[in-house]
């Protein structure tokens, strides 16, 4: 397994790239496949099997909805080379935007 350097961004886009990857995802999700998505800069690669969770946070000033993806990296990296070139085209495109 290759080890991977800890991580921790957020990336700010606009509605119509959000709703265009939340799409991606959902179609992904609902079909029972792998999703892969650029988020500053770096390719991460999300297998069917990650488990999914919405957490709700409030402070005295902000609240905060986050849709979480969580997965084991062994399993994702089994699942990464079984699934191949599948999303290819989308993932160029999306490369392309960011």
């Amino acid at each position: 397994m290759t080890q991977k350097e800890e991580r921790d961004v957020e990336k700010i886009y606009s509605t119509k790239d959000f709703v265009a990857k939340l799409r991606r995802l959902a179609d992904a999700l609902e079909a029972g496949e792998a999703f892969s998505i650029q988020v500053a800069g770096e390719r991460i690669y999300i297998p069917a099997s990650a488990s999914i969770s919405i957490e709700h946070e409030r402070s005295d000033s902000s609240e905060e909805v986050e849709f979480q993806l969580k997965w084991d990296l062994r399993k994702a990296e089994d699942e990464e080379q079984e699934g191949g070139e599948e999303q290819a085209d989308e993932e160029e495109q999306e490369d392309n935007e960011e």
